[in-house]
């Protein structure tokens, strides 16, 4: 029986330990039986409980877990971490190699892994944070959970600072054996893995990471002093820390070794313990990086060529029907469960009635489904030869299946007009305390269901009538979280009116509508007739028919909302100016981001499209403009570079000499 009487025994066993756990989780060579760990493991353990002074910091029993947070606070990356450009084709490999001359240098292919991306901080060897991605420039702290991920060291021979990145995900394997026990207990079981390991890995119980089986697989750094000239000699550097990696890592030449490495790897995919949605290609000459940069969201010196999304049959058992907050009616292919690139697929959009008609699918058909990444599961084949008599069509329905009034069946969509339809009820709170509606941080949907089911509220007027004693007597709910919420809520009032005119969710009323309401009419916005609605730009029948019933039939409601909220409508001054009454298309890389531009134009009265036509004024155009600036050359558009825009936008003048200038 293995014992450790002194602090320099048990420092050899951390040590010792540490070793055996890399062979095992790290480099899959495992150099010690199971049952010779757990007896030094458990010594360890023990001497530990007599001498809790001298714990080491690098100690297995830290990677137990065990410690709850209530939240986790914000942390910044020093270098940004950015995201990834797609790719889907060879015509489009070609085309991202072909901008800024890339065949001038070599290029790296690896995996891409389908996990959650982390940042880990290691200072004088030691880690000392761990930040998910987040935004790409502040992300949240989850070093407590990242400690315990056996694939994480907690020290490496490397004095300096450095910030390794990467991936962690969940295997194949360790998925379904966690669903399986999920299943024996009687649980939910996960989605998939990638949700899995970013819920895993934001779990306030530390011991809930660690039962994960969670994986780190480093894919680059962020800040570092290392004095390499290529990505390959980083990550072979890292690689020899002590992580985890693929075997797949090929140096490239030119697009058709690019080419024959992707051939190779999708070939592979179904073998790789870790689910892949592609291969990650890259720009291996460090110096290369520097001169090709950034766009405003992605790095042009390397892009994610995604691998074609997996079909598999299966058979449509059932249409379920969903009721959204403006109450149109969405049916739900309801699946024979069926497994798809590591997920477990159970359902299907089937988008509205006309699309069932389209695809002429019934219940009980044989369909193919794929999923691509994040997209949701859809039908792309519907197998009528397999039909065997069994099959029913498919019917549009007369009742709401939450309420059950009569449906209004117009066409494309079929909606609910109850206004206490409990669906549309709960769906329209969530909507209207979203991000892009008034943004009440910690009012989410479950959080909204929970008030809604214990009859805190019953419409969104009530939300403002929380108060601390009814909330502090819900699971969960205490006193900082309550102060927390009720903030949040009465710092809801005064917002800015576009903002709560979308949140009112009016259909066909989005975001952009809600400004150009706001921006028209202020505050006299809730008395506008159908003609100074239609009259608008951009808007057409269906959207002026669609906001006048509803200030109609819900103006008493609106009226009270508007009493407690105060939203304050902000008038933005137009500039006469050359582009006042234009149309404008912003392309390329620019010195500012899109919507900086975007805001700036608007200001000077201009119409911001997102395509090239004949009825486009002008085209802002960048570094690497690309096709939007091909299709103005061809159709004769005017085009102009930031620096011509710049002075364009100095000149303010009046109507007719704006005339008088085209």
């Amino acid at each position: 029986m293995v014992k450790i009487s002194n602090k320099q025994a048990y420092e050899k066993a951390v040590e010792t330990l540490n070793e055996w756990a890399k062979a095992y989780y790290t480099d899959d060579a495992p150099i010690a039986s199971d049952a010779e760990y757990d007896e030094l493991y458990h010594a360890l353990l023990e001497y530990e409980s007599k001498n809790p002074s001298e714990i080491s910091l690098f100690s297995p029993s830290h990677k137990i877990g065990g410690a709850v947070s209530e939240k986790f606070s914000k942390a910044t990356h020093i270098k940004q971490m950015w995201s990834m450009e797609d790719i889907f084709d060879s015509y489009e490999l070609k085309a991202w190699i072909a901008r800024g001359d890339k065949s001038r240098f070599s290029f790296v292919v690896e995996p891409k892994f389908d996990g959650a991306s982390l940042n880990l901080l290691y200072e004088n060897g030691v880690l000392v944070r761990a930040i998910t991605r987040g935004d790409g420039v502040t992300g949240e702290d989850v070093t407590q959970n990242a400690r315990v991920i056996k694939s994480i060291p907690l020290k490496i021979s490397y004095a300096n600072r450095i910030e390794i990145r990467g991936e962690v995900v969940i295997t194949k394997a360790d998925f379904e054996a966690i669903n399986a026990d999920k299943i024996s207990r009687g649980e939910p079981t996960l989605a998939n893995p990638r949700n899995a390991a970013a819920g895993s890995l934001r779990q306030l119980d530390s011991s809930v990471t660690a039962s994960r089986r969670l994986l780190f697989v480093p894919w680059g750094v962020g800040e570092h002093e290392l004095g390499f000239e290529k990505h390959s000699q980083i990550i072979q550097f890292v690689k020899s820390l002590g992580f985890y990696y693929d075997e797949f890592f090929k140096i490239c030449l030119n697009e058709s070794e690019i080419l024959s490495a992707y051939s190779e790897l999708l070939k592979q995919r179904d073998d790789k313990p870790i689910s892949m949605d592609g291969m990650v290609v890259r720009v291996d000459e460090l110096s290369g990086c520097d001169e090709l940069g950034y766009t405003v969201k992605f790095p042009k010196f390397m892009v994610a060529y995604k691998f074609p999304a997996q079909e598999q049959t299966t058979r449509l058992i059932d249409v379920a029907l969903q009721v959204g907050r403006s109450g149109v009616v969405t049916p739900v292919g309801v699946l024979d469960e069926v497994v798809i690139d590591g997920a477990r697929v159970k359902s299907v959009t089937l988008h509205n009635f006309d699309e069932i008609s389209r695809l002429g699918v019934q219940k009980g058909d044989y369909v193919g489904v794929i999923r691509s990444g994040d997209v949701i599961p859809k039908i792309t084949s519907v197998y009528e030869a397999r039909r065997d008599g069994t099959q029913t069509k498919i019917s549009r329905p007369t009742h709401c299946p939450e309420c059950g009034s009569h449906l209004l069946d117009e066409g494309v969509y079929i909606k609910c007009q109850n206004l206490n339809c409990k669906a549309r009820v709960l769906n329209s709170i969530i909507y209207y305390c979203s991000k892009k509606c008034l943004n009440i941080d910690g009012l989410g949907e479950a959080i909204v269901t929970s008030l809604y089911e214990n009859g805190l509220i019953k419409r969104v007027y009530d939300i403002y009538f929380l108060d601390e004693a009814s909330l502090l007597g819900l699971d969960g709910f205490k006193d900082k979280k309550v102060a927390n919420l009720l903030n949040a809520i009465n710092n809801s009032k005064g917002c800015e009116l576009w903002r709560f005119i979308n949140g009112l969710g009016c259909e066909h009323i989005g975001e952009v509508a809600a400004k150009k309401i706001a921006s028209s009419f202020g505050q006299n916005w809730i008395d506008v007739s159908y003609d100074d609605v239609a009259s608008l730009d951009g808007f057409g029948t269906e959207m002026a028919n669609s906001l006048i019933d509803f200030l109609q039939v819900n103006r008493v409601e609106i009226l009270d909302l508007i009493d407690i909220v105060k939203p304050v409508a902000k008038k933005t001054e137009i500039k006469q100016s050359v582009f006042s009454g234009k149309t404008v298309v912003i392309t390329g890389t620019l010195s500012k981001s899109r919507d900086e531009f975007k805001a700036e134009l608007e200001s000077m009265g201009a119409k911001i499209s997102s395509s090239v036509s004949k009825k486009t004024d002008f085209v802002l155009a960048g570094n690497e403009a690309g096709s939007k600036l091909e299709k103005a050359n061809e159709l004769g558009v005017r085009v102009i570079d930031e620096s011509e825009y710049n002075k364009l936008a100095e000149i303010l003048i009046d109507k007719k000499e704006q005339e008088s200038l085209f």
